[in-house]
Order: C-alpha cells, then sequence, then structure tokens
C-alpha cells in the first residue's frame, strides 16, 4: 500500500481529518483522536494503528509488524506494519478500519450522535 491509497482509504472512513504531524507523518483521526499513523519509521512506508488486545497479542509476533514505536511502549495495544511482508493491503485496510472503530468507541456518546458514529 502505498501513503496515497494509505490516505484515500482513511478519507473515506466516516468523520475523519487529516493533519500531517510528527515529522511529516500521515495522521488521520476520528474525533479528534488518532486512529492510524503514515509514516514514522525509516525506509520503506509504515503505517500504525490501534488493535484489540487480541490481535496485538498475535500481530506482535508476525514478520514486518512491531509494537508501535512511542505509543506501545507507554501500554497501548498499537502495531506498526513497517516492513514485507507484514500485512496484505486487504488485511491492512481491516485493521485501519477496526482502528477506527475501536477509537470511535472511546468517544463521547454525544461525541459519537454528533458525528454519526456507532449508531449512537
Amino acid at each position: 500500500m502505498t501513503y496515497e491509497e494509505f490516505n484515500a482509504f482513511c478519507k473515506a472512513l466516516p468523520a475523519t481529518t487529516y493533519v500531517v504531524q510528527w515529522g511529516g507523518s500521515h495522521v488521520w483521526k476520528v474525533g479528534g483522536k488518532v486512529f492510524a499513523i503514515g509514516g514514522w519509521a525509516e525506509g520503506a512506508p509504515a503505517y500504525t494503528f490501534k488493535t484489540s488486545p487480541l490481535s496485538y497479542e498475535i500481530l506482535q509476533e508476525q514478520p514486518g509488524l512491531r509494537p508501535a514505536p512511542y505509543l506501545a511502549s507507554r501500554g497501548m495495544k498499537w502495531i506498526q506494519h513497517y516492513a514485507e511482508p507484514g500485512l496484505a493491503d486487504d488485511a491492512l485496510k481491516d485493521y485501519l478500519r477496526e482502528s477506527h472503530r475501536i477509537v470511535s468507541l472511546g468517544l463521547s456518546k454525544k461525541k459519537q450522535r454528533e458525528l454519526g458514529l456507532n449508531d449512537a
């Protein structure tokens, strides 16, 4: 997946906003909370996303994936796809979609209603 494809996919998810920060990373938010980051690694494209605790345990052991720098070291369940083989594009999209859902569920019910998320 290229950064252009990553950005197009994240833009298509409901109620998202985009900002470039943290040294030029492509940062996607829902309700003001980060759910995906493109960048943050040397060399090859890297994609960082929030996961469930179970997915985190499974993914951190896969080749090309690792606990996300900075975030995982603070106890958060974030994974970074940073090298091949990593995830196939369809699987990466599924995890990005799930990250969006997990983060949006952490918003207040009022904010979810305002953004038209999760049938709140």
